[in-house]
């Protein structure tokens, strides 16, 4: 799948975002999950990455490639899954890295990809090594309480040689906690979302004693029907370094294609 595809459906995305709005009832709970936070097949989302100034540093867009389910081994929990294609883009359009993810969920919550918490310039020095992922997925409950915590996660990655051992890389969501409910507007919609407050640690370690890292503060944002609806990241003075915005929401993306496209030829 070509990135010009990617390019045309975000860009799709912002221009109609005022057509495709949509509201999350505060009297509307979601008690069990058919798709992890309703993401059908096609549905199409856009974020924009803005610094802590408001400016726009660029886009994040996700769309559903297929749809799926797990069984454990003795058939008796069923676990639905999404399969995502993540691309991120500079302000000009241009491709910066393209992942697959996996969401799932079972019962009341919904679980997000590890992997979304790794930056892959966390990787950039190790790209002729031999790499181990092992992700450990985020927790987002239907209902959860007020003042409950929820679980970490995020993804540990093995880096080695065919010799030998050479360093240990991960990004790790941990001290998470529930501590409100709020109304949040976008362009996307208006959203009654939980917030969740947490600490999210980055590191490299090539030894025990030799850890390069940093941690900072985040507040998500997340309905339950859609998902995470905003993210903010704090440093370690509390000031603001970047927003993660939802802006776009779609389950019709190949016509937003198409409407794009001949605009583009008049």
């Amino acid at each position: 799948m070509s990135s010009s595809y990617f390019v045309a459906l975000a860009t799709g995305l912002l221009a109609t975002v005022t057509l495709q709005a949509q509201t999350l009832s505060a009297s509307t709970p979601v008690a069990s999950c058919p798709h992890p936070f309703g993401l059908a097949d096609n549905t199409a989302r856009t974020f924009t990455l803005q610094d802590g100034r408001g400016s726009t540093t660029g886009y994040l867009h996700q769309r559903v490639v297929s749809l799926d389910t797990e069984q454990n081994k003795k058939k008796t929990q069923t676990t639905n899954t999404v399969l995502l294609k993540s691309g991120a883009y500079d302000t000009k359009g241009r491709l910066l890295y393209l992942r697959d993810l996996t969401f799932r969920c079972r019962q009341d919550t919904a679980f997000t990809d590890g992997l979304d918490q790794l930056k892959p310039e966390q990787l950039s020095s190790f790209r002729d090594r031999l790499l181990t992922y092992t992700p450990t997925p985020l927790a987002w409950p239907n209902q959860p309480t007020v003042g409950s915590e929820l679980p970490g996660g995020g993804m540990l990655v093995d880096v080695r040689s065919s010799a030998v051992d050479i360093a240990k890389v991960y990004a790790t969501v941990g001290k998470r906690r529930v501590t409100g409910q709020e109304s949040v507007t976008t362009p996307a919609g208006t959203f009654l979302c939980y917030k969740v407050e947490a600490e999210l640690e980055s590191a490299t370690v090539a030894r025990t004693d030799l850890k390069l890292g940093s941690t900072v503060r985040v507040v998500d944002y997340y309905a339950p029907a859609v998902g995470l609806v905003k993210s903010e990241v704090y440093d370690k003075k509390g000031r603001l370094e970047q927003v993660r915005l939802l802006t776009g929401l779609d389950q019709s993306a190949g016509s937003i294609v198409k409407e794009t496209s001949k605009r583009k030829k008049s």
